[in-house]
């Protein structure tokens, strides 16, 4: 994406306020990135401790980069919020740990009022983006004269507009089938009624937002961008946010795992990983690993527990794997289990991955599309359930794991070893290969000048007039 005229958008300053849970932090450090690639300073703002989770997992990118030395990290403390265990037993998925770290970033509105105060005089034009999940935390930006605030949605246009197809119509490339699957918007089983509390206490406070910006391009979900541009009067889809080619500088380091995935044939292994909210029973884990193991497919699996709201505090849970397991699908060269967060995008990159286990959040999916790696699906809480049907039964790049009609019900090895069989050995998961391929092409053109790039470039010019 081109730098614009130097003389405009030195006037301009760009205020990054992310909602602080690893899928929201990663996207808007992505897109500080982009922005800051056009000689546009960007102030990251978070507490202390979110805004060093973010830091120390960037990935696809040099942080030491010329353009990504424009991106300034403002810290501030937030008061001590509890940081529980996740509990992988809690029959609704969504990370209900993670609640009060989420309450503790509402009280940063002060914080944050205070960086616009500051900054405001130094620039011509102010501007703030913010996880439109808590915009009361930056509705101060009204009383900045120079100040415009755009609303940065962290999950798919399929999701958000499918609450309006019946106002304002449904997409043709949507039938019945796929209509009668998706979640009722708020259904307890997608989210707890906690965060439904937060997120309905938000809405009088949407009303800041001078437009709306989407991870996404048209290449993936144009027709849910039309009726999206139905309700909002400005919106720019500039994505993907992350690379879709990985720099030297940021493949350079080797991991414990990298000899490995180098030995294996292109597009042989399964790469297998349900984020950073996600907390599994030790019997689901074992189902899993009889499942990948039975499936007769090499893969690569992150076996981690889910997220504490704060990342550097307390032991982490060991996830329990069948006696002998790994020790034994290691002899056999079947595959590799890692114990900690991985760097996603650039194991996705690499040329032997064939196929992605996904609990289906947005950053997974469009990393995936990205890079033209099929989905085997299995969602767990949020928008993962909508995401899981675009990438199934919209896009058709993807099998299904769990059908979320059964959300609540134990998958079986099984019904995990047939997905893995479908994906990677199969004339099925080969189209399903060709049609992710097809996409990740599309998705490369519309960033290198296609409509990505004429979006984004017409936002900075919004930003910088």
């Amino acid at each position: 994406m081109g730098v614009q005229n130097m003389q405009a958008i030195e006037n301009v300053a760009v205020v990054m306020v992310p909602f602080p849970a690893q899928g929201h932090l990663n996207q808007l450090l992505h897109l500080s990135r982009l922005i800051s690639s056009h000689n546009i300073p960007v102030h990251y703002v978070a507490s202390a401790t979110h805004s060093r989770q973010a830091r120390l997992r960037i990935q696809g990118w040099d942080p030491l980069s010329t353009h990504s030395q424009l991106i300034h990290f403002l810290e501030f403390p937030t008061p001590a919020f509890h940081s529980p265990d996740p509990n992988p037993h809690d029959p609704v998925k969504f990370p209900s740990h993670l609640q009060p770290s989420f309450d503790a970033a509402l009280l940063l509105r002060q914080p944050v009022a205070s960086v616009l105060s500051k900054l405001s005089p130094t620039a011509k034009r102010l501007v703030v983006i913010y996880d439109s999940i808590f915009p009361s935390v930056i509705q101060d930006v009204a009383s900045i004269p120079n100040g415009e605030a755009y609303s940065f949605q962290s999950v798919s246009t399929f999701c958000i507009s499918s609450y309006y197809w019946e106002a304002l119509g449904r997409p043709s490339e949507i039938d019945d089938d796929v209509a009668e699957k998706i979640p009722s918007k708020g259904t307890a089983t997608t989210m707890t009624s906690e965060m439904r509390k937060l997120v309905d206490s938000q809405s009088e406070y949407r009303k800041y937002s001078s437009g709306a910006l989407f991870n996404t391009c048209r290449a993936i979900e144009a027709p849910f961008l039309d009726v999206l541009a139905k309700i909002n009067a400005k919106q720019w889809a500039i994505g993907p946010f992350n690379p879709i080619e990985m720099t030297k500088n940021s493949t350079k380091q080797r991991y414990n795992y990298s000899d490995w995935l180098d030995n294996q044939a292109p597009d042989s292994v399964i790469y297998v990983s349900f984020g950073t909210t996600t907390s599994l029973t030790n019997e689901q884990i074992h189902a899993i690993a009889v499942g990948l193991e039975n499936s007769g497919q090499k893969f690569i699996w992150v076996l981690r527990d889910a997220d504490r709201g704060d990342i550097f505090v307390g032991d982490t849970r060991v996830c329990q794997l069948p006696e002998g397991y790994e020790e034994r699908i290691k002899l056999k060269g079947q595959g590799i289990i890692l114990r900690d967060w991985a760097p996603q995008l650039e194991i996705l990159a690499h040329a032997s991955i064939g196929g992605f286990m996904s609990h289906c959040g947005w950053n997974s999916c469009m990393e995936s599309m990205s890079m033209g790696v099929p989905m085997a699906a299995w969602p767990m809480h949020s928008d993962q359930p909508h995401n899981a049907l675009l990438v199934t039964k919209v896009l058709k790049m993807g099998v299904v794991v769990k059908d979320w009609a059964h959300w609540d019900e134990f998958v079986e090895s099984l019904t995990i070893e047939k997905a893995v069989r479908e994906l990677m050995a199969s004339k099925q998961g080969e189209e399903l290969r060709r049609r992710a391929v097809e996409l990740s092409t599309a998705i490369t053109k519309s960033v290198a000048g296609g409509d990505t790039r004429r979006e984004f470039d017409d936002f900075i010019a919004h930003i910088c007039r």
